[in-house]
């Protein structure tokens, strides 16, 4: 689970406006940092099904996501792929 610190963070770096939390943007960075997490989490406890079907449940979120910025802005979703790292 992300903290509350690192989370503001992340919607401060990617919002497109004030008090902006809901951009395609910000749900993205925020679904990318906690799929980081739980990889790591994922590999000290190879075991953990449940979380890895949440894993994968937010892998396709983002994917959802990335597909819909895709569409509506391509320049949005290039920029964001980079400074995530992200692969297509």
């Amino acid at each position: 689970m992300i903290s509350k610190e690192k989370k503001t963070a992340i919607i401060a770096e990617y919002a497109r406006g004030e008090g902006d939390t809901g951009s395609p943007e910000v749900q993205i960075a925020v679904l990318t940092e906690r799929i980081k997490e739980l990889t790591e989490h994922l590999k000290s406890n190879p075991k953990d099904h449940h979380s890895r079907r949440g894993l994968l449940k937010m892998v396709g979120q983002r994917r959802g996501l990335l597909d819909y910025l895709k569409g509506k802005d391509i320049e949005r979703y290039r920029t964001l792929i980079e400074k995530l790292g992200i692969r297509k």
